[in-house]
Parts: C-alpha cells; structure tokens; sequence
C-alpha cells in the first residue's frame, strides 16, 4: 500500500466513524425532538395521535372549563382553526382566555390534544416568536416579539 492510499484509507475511516457516530446522536435524540404545531398545521399535516408537540395560539374566550378537582379543558385557537386541548394540573397564573398559549403534549385518539405542560406569555408585550409570526402572517397579531 502506497502512503497515498495508506492516508486515504485513515479519512474514509475517520469519516465512517464520524457517520456512525452521528447516527448515534440521532437515534438517541428522536423522543426529545417535539414539534411546533398551530391548529392549522395539526389538520393540515394529518398528525397521528400519539405524536408528541408543542401545540400553540390563543386561549379561545368562553372556553375555559374546570372538570374535577385540577383538570381543565380549554380550546386553542390561532383564529383559523381551533382545538380541544385538555389539561391535568395547576395552570401557570397569567393563563387567561383571549391570550397567548403553547401546551406541550399529545394528541389522543378522540382529537383531543392532552397537555401535560402549559406555557403561558409572562407579560403583556411577549409571545413566542413561533405564534406571534403565525398569528401575523394571519393579521391576528399586533403586538411585538422579541
């Protein structure tokens, strides 16, 4: 083997390495990945139930409902579509109807999105960047993220 082939063979070799551990990496993270989705984008995209993300947009006005003891069921809305979402525990204190949401969870097999985080905007300027942009391109938005 000449040196020039001796040093071809250490970059491939190197390079597969790189390859294997990158898919590595990859297949290591695919639980962890969650998508942004708005309600449009969960019908247009058909999501399957089961699939974990990131569900936001606007608390709908007149929809908030408590069920027993700490379970709540609201609607999402980014003013095209909306959805069910149903939620388990203690909302964060600035959830409020008519403001901006981003629930993290699943959808269930009835269509009902099971939220097992609820993310709320901390004041009155902020959303995320991900609703605010979605909400203009609607003309919903007036506001100014960050």
């Amino acid at each position: 083997m000449t040196r020039k082939q001796k040093r071809l063979a250490v970059i491939l070799g190197g390079l597969a390495m790189l390859g294997v551990a990158a898919g590595l990496v990859l297949y290591a993270l695919r639980d962890t990945i969650v998508f942004f989705y708005t309600p449009s984008e969960v019908v247009q995209k058909n999501v399957q139930p089961g699939t974990r993300m990131r569900l936001g947009g606007l608390v709908e006005k007149g929809s908030v409902t408590k069920a027993d003891g700490a379970k709540v069921n609201f609607i999402i809305t980014d003013m095209t579509k909306t959805m069910n979402v149903s939620y388990t525990g203690q909302l964060p204190d600035l959830f409020r109807e008519g403001q901006g949401v981003v629930a993290e969870g699943s959808m269930d097999a009835s269509g009902t999105f099971v939220a097992d985080t609820v993310l709320a905007k901390h004041d009155e300027k902020y959303m995320p960047k991900d609703v605010a942009d979605r909400l203009k391109a609607q003309g919903v938005w007036k506001g100014s993220a960050p």
